[in-house]
């Protein structure tokens, strides 16, 4: 088993260091083939600097750095395209999470395909980061289906294949078990070791809570409807349509018996309801075309198999 570990990092410059010999020491002492992939997400301090460092002496420490700050999402992306190992761990740089707790995430890749860390006992302010933090993961999980007790865990092991897959946007890494859910993989989540934060400030606060509401929206739908967008919109359509067609049906009826009808509210709300439902419908089936044409462009099949399959397909 080769693992790679991804750890993105925005101004850890205190953190570093130390994050670094615990990395080592981690990995060492339990045998393991190993490399360490920093990304620099843009840091205007002696992140880039150290992690150059880092890289010099030690041939598994492998640095990325980007332009500017794009964001964890896109440091993890960045890790995972880059990773060579067939087991890919994740971990923040703030020190945490425990760098001791990935060879046992790590061990248990093969009979689970992800498994993710439990903040079991976390160490942070009730209020502005735990309160929030349980409110989001019994939400992701009702509206998912995917049941785990701490989404916002960066400290994640991956069987490759499988995030490799995946391709992230907006605050999306916390949702990769979610998404990854449609390929049929296996989940499983282990209790870890969680410190007060040492150095610094954190770079998350409660004001991301509506960019994680959008993306759990993003999620349902790419889960529920990314190959079916038609069943999405198509069901509302319809009602919509029937809607507006009874009503107008009802004011036919009453203009027939001699009633005037031009200035009646309902007429308006009949004539919108059909309008509507024409549009939902028609969204949905633009989306069936949009989908057709991606797959049929990008030869994208609409089904996983496992690479056992693969093998004895080929």
């Amino acid at each position: 088993m080769f693992v790679s570990i991804v750890v993105p990092l925005y101004n850890e410059e205190e953190s570093l260091p130390h994050l670094y010999a615990s990395l080592k020491s981690a990995m060492d002492s339990c045998g393991a083939s190993y490399e360490i992939l920093f990304i620099d997400d843009g840091s205007s301090d002696n992140t880039l600097r150290l992690i150059n460092q880092f890289a010099a002496s030690d041939s598994k420490v492998r640095p990325l750095s980007f332009r500017r700050n794009f964001g964890q999402t896109a440091a993890f992306a960045a890790g995972f395209d880059h990773a060579k190992g067939d087991v890919i761990a994740t971990i923040d740089g703030d020190l945490q999470n425990d760098p001791a707790d990935i060879p046992k995430l790590a061990s248990l890749i093969g009979e689970y395909d992800i498994v993710s860390g439990w903040r079991k006992n976390r160490k942070d302010k009730f209020i502005s980061r735990r309160l929030p933090s349980m409110i989001a993961n019994r939400l992701i999980s009702w509206v998912t289906g995917v049941k785990l007790h701490d989404y916002g865990c960066s400290l994640k092991a991956y069987k490759a294949e499988v995030v490799k897959n995946i391709n992230l946007y907006g605050e999306m890494h916390r949702f990769i078990p979610a998404v990854a859910s449609w390929y049929g993989v296996k989940i499983a989540e282990v209790e870890t070791a969680h410190n007060p934060r040492r150095f610094g400030a954190s770079k998350y606060g409660i004001g991301r809570t509506m960019n994680v509401i959008l993306d759990l929206i993003t999620v349902k739908f790419l889960q529920s409807f990314s190959t079916k967008p038609l069943q999405a919109f198509g069901p509302w359509g319809l009602l919509s349509c029937l809607a507006g067609l009874a009503i107008s049906a009802y004011l036919t009826a009453v203009k027939l018996s001699g009633h005037n009808i031009g200035g009646r509210p309902l007429l308006l709300l009949g004539i919108l309801l059909i309008i509507v439902g024409i549009q939902l419908i028609g969204m949905g089936l633009l989306g069936e075309l949009l989908v057709r044409v991606y797959h049929e462009s990008q030869k994208k099949p609409i089904y996983v198999l496992r690479n056992s399959e693969i093998e004895k397909a080929s």
